[in-house]
This record gives structure tokens, sequence and C-alpha cells, in this order.
């Protein structure tokens, strides 16, 4: 046992993610069972940062009895935000005006003040690339990968992401009946950010007809050819999968926000523009659906349930074992660690030569280049 450390801290960052209180309850267990103390700090690193808005404590003491019962949940009881960011923390200045504030030293501080020995960052890119930040500036940490979206390197997959597309393939199913009854084309938009994982794995599972993803720019016309030669062979009905980071050939981002201080820019509107052009090219009924936020919800798979916990207990074994500045990552059979200075400010986006992919050509499904 790592004698240095009795008491440890746990963030989630980010967004939400189905399995995030399964990691949760993984760390409090681990730690209680080495005799440490553990601490929730409130909505990402806010509860540090922002005391105010907490009348009832912004980092609180996680027992065994508070962490009962909270693996199939969605959601986390710490709360989560992907607009704290300490290292360009939007602060309002004297004069009005928003400038990014580097806000990390007051992390320090009070992780100090607190006698707390290590922290779990629990989240997707950016929550590790601020891991990574605190390592290098002292803290002890250890991250824990975690997004719906699937595109965090050096880990084989992200707990939440399983739960994404077995619900988003269960919506598809449904969607199947009703646009053949109709002889229409529907268009589902589903998340993922700049990666196609969720579009990929989902459209394929679902038996999509045409899957466009941000990695293969796509051109409207090749996949409204596909749906007219489906009407010519009396199938008068197709299903489009549009991840919402994909892009027409030499267009750009669908955006519902342009990124400003403290936000990243907000993705989403493609599903309504590819369906809008496949109507003018095919003539056929379209309609557009938004998935969204429908796919952070919900209790996670057992798959994602048992990923979470996993990678719980392998942040704390991590810390036990004198380890620093390191991700916990899925590498069949077993957990391993990562350096975080391989993950931080890395995208891991659909290779060209994916199995999955090339199981999507194979089976005839239009990728908007065929």
């Amino acid at each position: 046992m790592s004698a240095s450390i009795k008491r440890i801290a746990i963030s989630t960052g980010g967004g939400d993610a189905p399995g995030l209180n399964a990691v949760i309850r993984s760390v409090v267990l681990a730690a209680e069972q080495r005799g440490w103390a553990c601490f929730g700090i409130r909505e990402g690193f806010n509860g540090i940062l922002l005391p105010e808005r907490y009348p009832h404590n912004g980092v609180v003491r996680l027992t065994i009895d508070q962490v009962r019962g909270i693996g199939h949940l969605g959601g986390t009881i710490l709360g989560t935000t992907n607009h704290g960011n300490p290292l360009k923390f939007a602060t309002t200045m004297p004069d009005g005006s928003v400038q990014e504030v580097d806000r990390s030293a007051d992390i320090h501080h009070y992780l100090k003040q607190m006698d707390i020995d290590a922290l779990i960052c629990v989240g997707g890119d950016g929550t590790l690339t601020i891991a990574h930040a605190l390592h290098q500036q002292g803290l002890r940490v250890v991250g824990v990968p975690k997004t719906i979206d699937n595109d965090l390197d050096k880990t084989f997959t992200t707990f939440g992401f399983d739960t994404a597309v077995s619900f988003a393939t269960e919506c598809v199913d449904r969607l199947h009946s009703t646009a053949e009854s109709h002889q229409r084309i529907m268009v589902v938009e589903v998340m993922g950010r700049y990666a196609g994982w969720i579009a990929l794995h989902t459209g394929i599972a679902a038996n999509a007809h045409a899957i466009v993803i941000p990695e293969i720019p796509y051109d409207a016309e090749k996949i409204a050819a596909m749906i007219r030669n489906r009407d010519i062979n009396g199938r008068h009905y197709s299903i489009v999968l549009a991840a919402e980071g994909a892009t027409p050939l030499g267009g750009q981002h669908a955006l519902q926000a342009s990124a400003s201080s403290g936000y990243v820019e907000r993705l989403g509107g493609i599903g309504d523009q590819l369906a809008h052009d496949l109507q003018r090219l095919t003539g056929k009924e379209a309609r557009s659906v938004v998935l969204g936020h429908l796919l952070r919800g919900g209790s996670p798979t057992a798959f994602d349930r048992l990923s979470a916990m996993r990678f719980g207990a392998a942040a704390v074994r991590a810390l036990d074992e004198g380890h620093s500045g390191i991700m916990v990552a899925l590498a069949f059979p077993n957990v391993n660690y990562v350096a975080l200075e391989e993950v931080a400010g890395r995208m891991k986006a659909v290779p060209m030569d994916s199995d999955t992919l090339q199981t999507g050509r194979d089976i005839g499904i239009c990728l908007g280049d065929n």
C-alpha cells in the first residue's frame, strides 16, 4: 500500500455519459478497501473554483453509503460541465470584459489545504488534457477515459459508447418500419463530434443504407443515386445515419453555435441539411431525426457498467502502486496504463483501414464516396 496516500479526490468533467456513477462507486469502494478517504468535486472543478454556487460545499466526502445503489444510474451524482476549463477559466474582469484565466494554482492550493494527496480525473480529451497539465504542475493525477464518442486515443473503447450505440440502434430499428410505411428517406443525426464511431457502429448494426462520417467527406449525389437504385429495385425507403461532424465535399461542419470564451463550438444541423439535399435530388419525401442528448442518458449497458467499474478500481490501484500522470486504458484482456502525454490533445478518428468500415463497404452500405 502507498503510505503517502490517505485522501483522494475524484472529478467528473465534460459531457455526461452512462457509467460515470459506476466509476465513482468503484473508486470509493476501492479507496475504502485501502483505508483512504474519498472526496468528490462538484461539476468538474467548479466545486473548487466557484464555491459560492455550492452552499452545502463544492467538495463533498464520498462514503460507501453515499455510493450504494448508484452503479446502474445514468448521469453523475457529482454533476459535470464542459465549460469550466481551469486552464482557461472564463472570468469576468473589473471592467466587465470576460477573459480566460489560468486558475490551476487555485486547485493546487485547495487540494493542499484539504490534505488531498491525489486526484482522479474522469473525462474525455478536454478533461484529460487538463489532468495532464495538473500532473506537469506537480499534482499526483490518474485519468479515466470517458466519452460516448469513443474518440479517445490509446484505449480500445471508452465507457458510455456501447450504451449510446445500443440505444441509437434501437431507435433506428423503430424508424425502419415508419420509413418503409411512408416510403420516405429518414436521416438520423447522432452525436460524435469530429469522429464517426457512433454513426458507423449504429449504422451497420441497424442496417442503415448510407452512413456519413467526418472522416469521409460525402457527395450527396452518390447517396441520392443509391436511393434511386433502391427505388428501381422496389425498395422505396432509405435510412441514412449522419454523424454530427460529417461534412459535404468542399463544405464545412454544420454548427449550432460558434466557439466563444469558455465554450467550444457546438455541432448540429447536418441531418436537416442532408435531408433537404436528398429530397431535392431524389424527389422523395425526406425527414430528419436528431437523437442528440438522448444518447447520453439512461442506464449503462452491462459492458459499460463493467468497464467503468474496472477503470475506477484500476485508477485507485495505479495510485496505490505509485503511478501518476497516466490514464487507465482498455487493452484486451486487461486494463493497462498509458501516459497522459500520449493522450492529451489527441483524437481517435475512424481509421480508413478499419475492418468495421470495410464491413460497411462489403455489405453494400453507401459511405457517401461510393
